[in-house]
């Protein structure tokens, strides 16, 4: 398939193979710029001099030589780090529908996490998106990101080559004992991307007009990222899925689920409402969170969880007026405390806080419970 448009070819033109594999260029020259699904720099700065090529498709590896994910990745988001904490080296799925703050998201994480370096991979984007993203989400953090960009009007084989890109890169900085976060946006678009070629070669279409070459590349791709082996970095990677109608169980969003190792959940009502992150706890999950947190950390995320659910089972009768309170206490409690839940997870753009500072504000939260 061609990677672009085909005009000047014609039958007869001669192909000469060039007898490599796919690669891209790596190394440190890489960091501070943005490059194209081929590599090339899409900045107007000099050409980029790489230290090798690494090849696009790779085999994930001996998942028993992998190290076990034992260290905290910290975002400085405080719903994350406390509620739903992630490790160095887990790969997570941020499930969203449009325009609830997946790209404001990531540029948090991007400028706050502590990973040594960050790989970002922008699939299927409006090229208005690209640029806004870049100054304003990502801002000073572009001196340790490496952006890799294929936009909606590219070809499906650019776009799929994006991601591979992206995640091909990310290993060579792994390789180098380096802390990489990978963040992909959005899977959705690279799988239409793949659903775009497999339906041009005669596959049959499945689920949504799907073809089963997705669901078998998904994991291929995904299973790249996670912790390296003794002697190496690791990948925390962060993926995207654009969930269709806001449908969280449509095909793709299914598939990713049931691979990454936790999932965050987007939602448009709460984004509506006005916070930001507009995370659904209820609905997310970290899968590494009972390893990471200690004891004392479980229990307070317990409690909260707990008086989260208690309103959230409510909300429509204390919206409407119908609940009176000394009714059930623990609903009281729940309504009372609130307001200072709400404040807890929300979170300006150009606000960080540790994770110690954010247990510390749950701390209180809950004291005002006991009280």
């Amino acid at each position: 398939m061609p990677f672009a448009d085909l005009h000047g070819i014609r039958p007869g033109s001669e192909i000469v193979a060039t007898g490599r594999v796919a690669r891209v260029p790596v190394g440190q020259a890489l960091l501070g710029r943005i490059v194209d699904s081929l590599g090339a720099p899409l900045d107007n700065l000099p050409a980029i001099k790489p230290e090798r090529f690494r090849s696009l498709y790779a085999e994930p590896g001996n998942p028993i030589q992998r190290q076990r994910i034992s260290r905290i990745f910290e975002t400085r988001i405080r719903a994350i780090d406390t509620l739903l904490t992630i490790g160095v080296g887990q790969r997570l799925g941020i499930f969203a529908g449009s325009g609830v703050g997946k790209s404001s998201l990531l540029g948090m994480i991007a400028q706050n996490s502590q990973a040594d370096i960050n790989v970002i991979a922008l699939i299927g984007e409006r090229g208005r998106e690209v640029r806004d993203f870049v100054e304003i989400h990502l801002g000073d953090a572009l001196k340790r990101s490496v952006v890799v960009v294929a936009t909606a009007e590219q070809s499906a084989l650019l776009r799929s080559h994006a991601a591979f890109t992206a995640t091909a890169i990310a290993e060579h900085f792994r390789d180098q004992g380096l802390s990489v976060a990978l963040m992909l946006d959005s899977l959705t678009r690279f799988a239409m991307a793949r659903r775009e070629i497999g339906l041009s070669v005669g596959e049959p279409p499945t689920a949504r007009g799907y073809t089963p070459s997705v669901f078998a590349i998904l994991p291929k791709l995904l299973e790249r990222s996670g912790p390296g082996t003794a002697n190496a970095g690791s990948i925390t990677a962060l993926y995207t899925v654009l969930v269709e109608g806001d449908d969280l169980n449509e095909p793709v969003a299914d598939h990713v689920r049931a691979i990454v190792d936790g999932h965050l959940v987007l939602s448009r009502e709460i984004a509506n409402r006005g916070r930001y992150p507009s995370l659904d706890i209820l609905q997310s999950i970290s899968r590494l969170f009972s390893q990471l947190a200690t004891r004392d950390e479980r229990k307070q995320v317990e409690a909260l969880f707990e008086l989260i659910s208690t309103y959230e089972e409510s909300r429509d009768l204390i919206g409407l007026g119908a609940y009176k309170a000394g009714a059930n206490k623990q609903l009281d409690r729940a309504v009372k405390l609130m307001p200072k839940i709400e404040a807890f997870l929300k979170q300006a753009l150009d606000e960080a806080t540790s994770r110690q500072d954010a247990y510390a504000a749950l701390q209180r939260i809950l004291k005002d419970e006991a009280a």
